[in-house]
Order: structure tokens, then sequence, then C-alpha cells
């Protein structure tokens, strides 16, 4: 398994990267109505199991993390 992790970040959607910042801030310019997700979950597909995929969606999807304090 290479990600079971889907993460919702800052960034407003935008199709394409170009003019996103190149400090490392959050992109929170143009589509704010939509906000982005990366990586992908346990019921995704193979293609979609990897950090540098990404999709537009709204912070109302829900879901669970289970994390535990290694030793």
């Amino acid at each position: 398994m290479r990600e079971n992790v889907t993460e919702w970040v800052q960034d407003c959607w935008n199709e394409i990267y170009v003019g996103s910042p190149s400090d490392g801030s959050a992109w929170e310019q143009r589509n704010c109505s939509k906000g982005v997700w990366h990586g992908g979950s346990w019921n995704f597909g193979p293609r979609y199991l990897r950090s540098a995929y990404r999709y537009r969606g709204t912070a109302d999807n829900r879901g669970f993390l289970v994390a535990r304090t290694l030793p």
C-alpha cells in the first residue's frame, strides 16, 4: 500500500500551477469556492494513491483519522 490518506489543504482550486506562490505559502486566489484534496484513500483506485494526485472539492466531505503514539 502506497498511501492511505486524503488531505484537505488550504489552497484554493486552480487547474494549473502557473502563478502559484513559489515560497510554499497557500494559494488563496481564484476559485476559493472549491478547495484542494491531495492523495488517495482506502476507497480510491491504484492510480490515485499518490501524494501528487489532487482534486477539487469542498470542506464538507467527512472522514476519519486513526492515529497511534509509538514508543
